[in-house]
């Protein structure tokens, strides 16, 4: 089983001068520790969740492009963006972008979005949910066809929302076939089947039904034509160990739970207020532990550049 570090929020005991050092840190031991990969959540205010819209948040691929220059290893993503917060080509510029910069280990992480109250609050668009699945399925055509193209071969794009001339990508993505896209939502009828369409991984719910959203999600698969084993399932949780202590026999039993049910990869959100000392405690106890579960399943990418004159 794989273990990607979540990186929800910024409610740290830090002033902001000091939350480089702070996200530096969690960058090295994540590096060090095992971990699959590091995700932030993409919102431009904080969710009330997570403390709310007065509590510190950063802007999620400037995070991500810091942590690049901080990491060798793990892979890096969003979870997730909202298909409404930013142009298809722009947020196919970034996530390139940032898998130029990290030597191959960008990828998408998107979904349908929610949070209206940061959308009215800052003048982001915010339309209804039936427009965000549709500007959803044309952001990941968009994507991949920009990481598809090759100079001088970009043609013109005509979504339900979104019209563009030319797909142009220089310089290209270093992954190959792409970067690797993972589609948040258990959503039987729309999100499930784009995931069988576009995606290499799902995004689901904790819980006893996901062997039921799997096997949706693997007819999805077989109408589209697309190989359901290519996908890797993973899970949102939350990490809070203790020091090889109950909360830590609690939480690798739960992720037993959670391989049993198809589970590839838990995408765990870590709280406190330094999450540093929680990043260490799952190095040393849970990643090893759990390394042997499920058909320990990342996504096999290469990343070889190429050049374009």
């Amino acid at each position: 089983m794989n273990l990607v570090l979540h990186l929800s929020h910024f409610n740290w005991p830090a002033r902001p001068d000091g939350l480089r050092a702070v996200l530096g840190d969690i960058a090295a031991l994540a590096d060090e520790g095992g971990f699959s990969g590091l995700a932030t959540a993409d919102h431009l205010w904080q969710h009330p969740m997570a403390g709310g819209p007065a509590a510190d948040c950063l802007e999620a691929y400037t995070t991500l492009g810091f942590l690049a220059a901080r990491t060798d290893s793990v892979r890096l993503l969003t979870v997730v963006t909202g298909a409404h917060f930013r142009p298809p080509a722009l947020l196919a510029k970034a996530v390139t972008t940032l898998d130029v910069l990290s030597g191959g280990r960008a990828w998408l992480g998107i979904g349908a979005g929610h949070y209206e109250e940061e959308c009215t609050g800052l003048g982001v668009p915010f339309p209804p949910l039936g427009v965000r699945y549709e500007l959803l399925e044309d952001a990941l055509e968009v994507c991949t066809r920009m990481w598809a193209g090759d100079h001088g071969q970009d043609p013109p794009f005509t979504g339900r929302h979104v019209t563009a001339g030319r797909l142009l990508n220089v310089p290209q993505a270093l992954q190959r076939p792409r970067p690797g896209i993972l589609i948040a939502g258990g959503g039987e009828r729309r999100t499930l089947a784009l995931v069988a369409r576009y995606g290499d991984a799902c995004s689901l719910r904790p819980g006893p039904d996901i062997p039921h959203k799997l096997a949706v999600l693997q007819g999805h698969c077989d109408a589209a034509g697309t190989d359901y084993d290519r996908i890797e399932r993973t899970c949102a949780f939350a990490f809070d160990p203790d020091d090889d202590g109950p909360r830590t026999k609690e939480l690798i039993d739960q992720l037993r739970w959670l391989a049993g049910l198809g589970v590839d990869t838990v995408i765990g959100r870590i709280d406190g207020d330094d999450p540093r000392s929680t990043v260490e405690r799952l190095a040393r106890h849970v990643v090893p532990a759990v390394g042997g579960l499920g058909r320990h399943h990342p996504i096999e990418r290469s990343a070889t550049a190429t050049s374009k004159s």
